[in-house]
């Protein structure tokens, strides 16, 4: 199938985008990657009357070290942010999940911000950015910016808090130089979306933030004591529903949940030497 006709422009800055949102609303779709976009609008589970291509603005292809945090801009690629030679020291979550973010031809097209955007509960960005307790940065023409707390963007599967009007800028990670982090996940093929994924981030050497990605609507977050991991993941492991689809059943995820995650922790747990008891 090929999508509707549609209108195709593309702004030199983010004042012409926010222009154009204000003026479309929900008629408008943003272009940065496209790697998800375009096959939705392919088999028309979504349309556009206008698509708005910010690949090229380059006040949107930018990553910031701000201290606190790491910003990315709405047009940074998976690659080039995987090529950012501090990635690893800086943002070690963010490092170990990258690779299995598609594949290197998608990675060279596919943004940061638009995985985080497109809002796959089984994609491993949004997991990584709810773990750290990230943010996400959006702009309007009419009310300015405005910052929201991952766990306050996505809201289900597909399904985020940006209004119609809105840009999202850039997303923020929390620096983590030193803090334990591990990621894991299983899927048909590497490159697949993930039939579960679980991250998790070391916040001292007692606590650890726990995410599962793949088992709802949206990446799930638990702090647990990293002492007794086993039996926290096996009570939470109880406590969810998961869901059915072509790739795993609801108890296979469960199951896969239930032997995996304490691993991440433990992993997690050795790499955390360098935080402050």
């Amino acid at each position: 199938m090929k999508p509707r006709p549609f209108d195709y422009v593309r702004p030199d800055t983010v004042e012409e985008v926010l222009a154009l949102l204000a003026e479309y609303g929900d008629d408008a779709r943003i272009l940065a990657g496209g790697q998800s976009l375009v096959p939705m609008l392919n088999l028309r589970l979504i349309e556009a009357s206008v698509l708005i291509d910010i690949s090229r603005i380059g006040a949107l292809d930018g990553i910031r070290d701000v201290g606190a945090t790491i910003e990315i801009g709405a047009a940074v690629t998976q690659n080039k942010l995987m090529a950012w030679p501090q990635l690893a020291e800086k943002l070690p979550l963010v490092a170990a999940a990258l690779p299995f973010v598609g594949h290197f031809q998608t990675r060279n097209k596919g943004t940061v911000c638009g995985s985080i955007a497109h809002a796959d509960p089984s994609s491993e960005l949004p997991l990584a950015l709810a773990v750290l307790g990230g943010e996400v940065v959006l702009r309007s023409k009419g009310r300015g910016e405005r910052v929201l707390a991952a766990d306050d963007f996505q809201k289900d599967m597909l399904t985020t808090a940006r209004a119609a009007d809105e840009l999202i800028t850039a997303v923020r990670f929390p620096v983590t130089a030193g803090q334990g982090t591990a990621f894991r996940e299983v899927a048909r093929r590497h490159g697949d979306f993930a039939i579960i994924a679980i991250a998790a981030a070391a916040e001292d050497k007692n606590s650890v933030r726990l995410g599962v990605g793949g088992m709802a609507g949206r990446p799930l977050v638990r702090r647990i004591a990293a002492g007794g991991a086993a039996a926290a993941v096996k009570q939470w492991a109880e406590q969810l529903e998961g869901y059915e689809d072509l790739h795993a059943s609801a108890a296979l995820r469960r199951d896969l949940f239930r032997n995996l995650a304490p691993l991440v922790v433990a992993e997690a747990k050795e790499r955390n030497s360098g935080c402050a008891a």
